[in-house]
């Protein structure tokens, strides 16, 4: 443990070694240490030659400090000699002494919410039952300042809503461990609860994982699939949450006993599992022309941001490809509706828009930069619901009055081209396109 992490500056080469006094106990009881500054300047002089002394010696260095502490109980660095105590005992692997500094760290300071999780943490890895029962309680506390935190808190330079944001990640990842720490002690009604609050707050998939076990501890088989569908959904095996590979061994499990050995219906139960906690977890989405259903009400954005009211079309031909980032056929499918727009350029009565359809926005931008696409792109922002648009691509013409006169999900790549361009010329002449053939076709 470097000197600099809690002590004064540390010894530097042309700095005087303190002297080391012939009788230390003589000199802490003579006439200069009834002298306040006097005395502070010793301990400070003895802190520093107990960290001296014990060189790069983790083991000495807890000895050195320890005894310090017999002669200074009351030091006002204890907090930074405990700390110092607890990395240099977890160095050691000695984990009774860091637990026992740690939690003087939270007796010193109980409202540093930093110092408490680190005893959380210590007393969840490596103590007993009493240990976990003290950490349940440090965890009440830092949730009970979670809770009370109020708004003059917030630094200025953090909006409102990420502060609350934080707040809320806080509380989750809180109630997580003294859920944990419930099960350990095996109060499983309390564990569901904070399992189930966590949970509530930020879906995560250790939460889940919980629950599963104590659903499956209880022969509730029912449950103990759906909470590990979710996790199974949820998990990235990262920082020590768990992988999709273990998720998908439990959730497999519990399926067979429950379905005489069999795994059948097991994907599609996964498949739905995985639509409900991905629409769960969506960040909120702000409704753009919620309400809307005639295409001319529309106000789309182009791929920049700004406004595109579909109005402008009114009168003309318009032919939109919608499509998603994540879709693979969407990609083979652009060259084909590119080529179709190059066809009819000189007819100005004719118009072609791809329309993005991510629900994440964020993905949009890379992708146009990297494809590059030669046709206009406008997000569809609800026109895709107002459409009934469920598959992708789906390619669909609106006729001069706005309403469909041509609709394809999917595309044949042989027979792409020739459809859609005879779609285009039979609408543009007032007639209602021909139903595309019912050869097959690619989707996503």
């Amino acid at each position: 443990m470097a000197a600099t992490s809690f002590s004064p500056a540390a010894r530097s080469q042309d700095a005087p070694r303190p002297a080391k006094p012939a009788d230390s106990e003589a000199q802490s009881k003579s006439p200069a240490n009834a002298n306040p500054a006097a005395a502070a300047l010793l301990e400070k002089q003895e802190l520093q030659r107990a960290i001296d002394s014990a060189e790069n010696d983790r083991a000495a260095l807890v000895r050195n400090l320890e005894e310090f502490l017999k002669k200074y109980p009351e030091s006002s660095q204890r907090s930074q000699i405990y700390r110092a105590i607890v990395e240099s005992s977890l160095q050691l692997q000695d984990y009774p002494r860091a637990m026992n500094y740690a939690e003087r760290m939270v007796s010193l300071k109980p409202d540093d919410a930093s110092i408490t999780l680190l005893s959380i943490q210590l007393l969840e890895r490596y103590g007993d039952a009493a240990g976990w029962a003290r950490a349940i309680s440090y965890c009440t506390r830092v949730i009970d300042q979670i809770e009370r935190a109020p708004i003059a808190d917030k630094s200025p330079h953090v909006s409102q809503q990420d502060w609350e944001n934080e707040k809320k990640h806080n509380k989750s990842s809180l109630l997580l461990v003294r859920g944990r720490l419930y099960q350990k002690t095996n109060d499983l009604p309390d564990a569901m609860r904070d399992l189930q609050a966590s949970y509530a707050l930020t879906p995560s998939a250790a939460a889940a994982q919980r629950l599963g076990e104590i659903a499956e501890s209880k022969k509730d088989a029912n449950t103990a699939i759906l909470e590990y569908a979710r996790a199974f959904a949820l998990a990235d095996g990262t920082n020590g949450t768990p992988s999709r590979i273990e998720m998908r061994r439990k959730v497999g499990n519990v399926w067979r006993l429950a379905h005489g050995g069999s795994e059948d219906g097991l994907g599609d139960d996964l498949l739905h599992t995985i639509d409900d906690v991905a629409a769960s977890t969506a960040p909120p989405k702000t409704a753009r022309n919620a309400g809307r259903k005639d295409p001319y009400d529309f106000i789309l954005r182009k791929a920049d941001g700004s406004p595109f009211p579909l109005a402008g079309t009114k009168g003309k031909i318009v032919v939109l490809n919608f499509w998603a980032t994540w879709c693979g056929p969407c990609r083979e499918m652009e060259p084909h509706f590119e080529r179709m727009a190059a066809r009819f350029s000189a007819n100005k009565d004719v118009l072609f828009y791809a329309m993005n359809c991510d629900e994440d926005e964020s993905l949009v931008a890379n992708y146009l930069q990297e494809e590059k696409p030669k046709v206009t792109v406008l997000f569809a922002d609800g026109l895709e619901s107002a459409l009934r648009i469920d598959s992708f691509p789906t390619t669909v013409i609106l006729d001069r009055s706005g309403k469909i006169a041509f609709r394809k999900e999917g595309f044949d790549p042989d027979t792409v081209d020739k459809v859609l361009a005879e779609a285009v010329e039979r609408v543009s002449q007032g007639g209602q396109a021909p139903p595309p053939p019912d050869s097959a076709s690619i989707s996503h």
